[in-house]
């Protein structure tokens, strides 16, 4: 029985950490430089009404992504720093088409800055 235990908290350590590993950054560039550099600037650093994104965690850009794709407007409200809901009208439409692994890779790409 110890044995089975073992090999089954094993078995989930290795899922999580695929999990961890999972996003790919070079992924998010591509996705990044077709999607979000004409707003957000080709390094991340903002321009005009578009925020900063470099800088940030890729925990909080897909965080921030999911709720702008979710439509939830009081959470990104909540988050801290300049991710929030300011451009809500503009970048729900964009979130919209995002899979969950599409944010990561953004997540990941934006985090590498």
């Amino acid at each position: 029985m110890k044995k089975l235990t073992a090999i089954v908290f094993a078995s989930g350590l290795a899922a999580a950490s695929g999990q961890a590993m999972a996003a790919d950054a070079d992924a998010g560039k591509k996705l990044y430089e077709q999607s979000c550099a004409s707003c957000h600037g080709m390094k991340a650093e903002g321009q005009g009404m578009f925020p900063k994104l470099a800088g940030h965690s890729a925990e909080e850009t897909t965080q921030a992504l999911a709720h702008y794709k979710n439509g939830d407007q009081d959470a990104l409200k909540e988050m801290d720093g300049d991710l929030g809901g300011s451009n809500f009208s503009i970048m729900a439409p964009n979130a919209a088409g995002l899979s969950d692994a599409d944010m990561e890779n953004l997540g990941a790409y934006i985090e590498s800055l």
